[in-house]
């Protein structure tokens, strides 16, 4: 993938990680605030001020996610994200870390 595509791709799952999570919050599921600067969305969990950062980089190709339980790297792999240890898909383990960091069970 050139890097162009990895933008394109990468703003794609930030756009739409960002979205499941507003639609939450609207909701009233999950009580978070996302903040967004370029390739860098910040999930804060009200209750506990605990985050969970997603972003991109560009010269590795992957999406890395920071959260409460470690750091995960992500790569396009068979048109899914894929974690490069674990093998875990990136919105099924997103759905973990927020419901482990929220309390609550969501599914992105």
């Amino acid at each position: 993938m050139t890097e162009s595509e990895f933008l394109v791709q990468a703003e794609t799952v930030l756009d739409a990680i960002e979205a499941k999570m507003d639609k939450l919050c609207d909701d009233d599921i999950v009580d978070c605030e996302c903040k967004r600067s370029g390739n860098v969305l910040e999930i804060e969990f009200i209750r506990n001020g605990s985050k969970i950062i997603v972003n991109s980089q560009a010269p590795m190709q992957e999406m890395w996610v920071a959260a409460r339980s470690g750091g995960f790297h992500y790569r396009m792999e068979g048109g899914k994200w894929t974690d490069t240890r674990s093998g875990d898909e990136l919105f099924a383990a997103l759905s973990h870390l927020v419901e482990d960091q929220s309390g609550t069970p969501v599914s992105l």
